[in-house]
């Protein structure tokens, strides 16, 4: 039986933590191939909770296991454009043996919830869903219509997820305009008097590749001069020690004039050490959008200690600033060199939208509710979401997740990393502040 029961008449703040916990437990580890779990029960989990609570939610999937869930609640006026909120089940593996406790158990310790997903993003799904199933059960529409989508393999690109249901099903976010989903809304407290609660208007594009280098196979006693490994690997080192020149986008530049502001001093792009140093756990996050990047990430070759292999691989993960995907394109291949061969496993395109209108506002106003001194600001992401998908329907994205936490955790690496938790008092305040944006929105 669920440990949230709707006829107890308890409100958004007091299940969160257990919806989160619940999650959690669901094991929905997506490998890239089909290997894993899968999402299934946890869309069946999400479909349940909402029709609880008096929805229709709808469970699409897309290959065997690979299922998302749809909804949409009517709103007070229903000829306004519609507001999509997105979340994706699916996360990352994990290795138990290397966490303090198990990924899967919804741990709740040192006052966090502990597991995989915690911030990645299972955390904003338990808040997404507390939030309607309060607003459900008291009677309190939107001012407008919203969409709900608890989407598949984000973790893998989307092919399965948003990708799948936008050019599958594009109906089910008819007069959709604007949409809020992961990693923004999160909180960097600067002082006492000041805490940064950083929105997502942008995120880097991205390549995921193969490089190839054919050569002569031989006797690994042998001399030869053709020996794709050793080709491939000097090739991924220049890659990989490569220092990509400063690009500083719109959004970058806004965040940068926020953090000046905020800290009380001129920041230069070109020499940014000593600023990323007072970021703490963020610098990582902000730090790569300054540039294009690429990560290699595996390596593959031979079969047989003595015998050289007629070919070499190696995988990269490449992302590039909206804006700069050709120059990135070039910069590649002029480091690689003529012999190594490049194809694409995953593409996407980058994005970038203005810091502005209603929608923004609605964000400053149940941030400061919440906490008298939150300021909202523009950031971009270093990597990627589902806002990709929807951004070919032609949705404005922004990462809104809204997490006051405490300055001491490593909020960037909680994602994908070893530990992975979210604080109860910060699920608790999404909660809140995810309330009061749908009422301002």
């Amino acid at each position: 039986m669920s440990e949230t029961d709707p006829a107890k008449g308890v409100t958004g703040e007091d299940e969160v933590v257990d919806l989160c916990r619940e999650l959690i437990r669901i094991d929905t580890s997506n490998y890239g191939d089909h290997s894993g779990p899968g999402e299934r029960k946890a869309a069946e989990y999400v479909a349940e909770k909402l029709a609880e609570v008096g929805l229709e939610p709808r469970i699409f999937e897309s290959h065997p296991g690979r299922a998302s869930t749809i909804a949409r609640i009517e709103g007070e006026d229903p000829s306004r454009p519609a507001l999509l909120i997105h979340g994706h089940t699916d996360v990352v593996p994990a290795n138990a043996d290397d966490w303090t406790h198990h990924p899967f158990s919804g741990e709740i310790a040192d006052g966090c919830v502990w597991g995989r997903g915690a911030v990645d993003m299972k955390d904003m799904d338990a808040m997404t869903l507390a939030v309607v199933r309060d607003r459900m059960r008291s009677g309190r529409k939107p001012p407008r219509d919203v969409v709900l989508a608890f989407l598949a393999d984000e973790e893998a690109g989307g092919t399965y997820g948003a990708k799948h249901l936008v050019h599958r099903h594009p109906e089910l976010f008819e007069g959709v305009t604007e949409a809020i989903g992961e990693v923004g809304g999160f909180s960097f407290t600067v002082n006492e008097k000041l805490r940064l609660y950083l929105v997502e208007t942008a995120e880097k594009g991205m390549h995921w590749m193969r490089l190839t280098v054919d050569g002569t196979a031989g006797h690994g006693s042998m001399t030869n001069d053709d020996n794709a490994i050793t080709e491939l690997c000097e090739a991924v080192a220049r890659l990989g020690r490569h220092t990509w020149p400063v690009r500083v986008t719109k959004t970058v530049r806004a965040f940068l004039d926020e953090l000046s502001d905020a800290l009380g001093t001129e920041l230069d792009p070109e020499n940014m050490d000593e600023t990323l140093a007072k970021l703490g756990g963020i610098a990582r996050m902000i730090g790569t959008t300054l540039r294009n990047s690429a990560a290699p990430t595996q390596l593959g070759a031979g079969y047989k200690v003595n015998v050289i292999p007629g070919q070499a691989t190696a995988h990269v993960d490449g992302r590039f600033l909206p804006g700069y995907e050709e120059e990135f394109l070039a910069d590649l291949d002029r480091i690689l060199g003529p012999r190594v061969r490049r194809e694409d496993v995953h593409s996407d395109k980058a994005l970038e939208t203005d810091f502005d209108g209603r929608l923004v506002d609605a964000m400053q106003t149940a941030l400061s509710a919440e906490d008298p001194i939150a300021r909202a600001v523009p950031y971009m992401l270093s990597g990627g979401t589902d806002a990709k998908s929807f951004d070919d329907l032609g949705i404005r994205c922004f990462g809104f997740a809204p997490l006051k936490l405490p300055p001491e955790l490593d909020f960037a690496g909680m994602f994908h990393g070893v530990d992975e938790r979210v604080p109860v008092d910060g699920l608790k305040f999404g909660v809140r502040v995810l309330d009061r944006f749908l009422d301002a929105s």
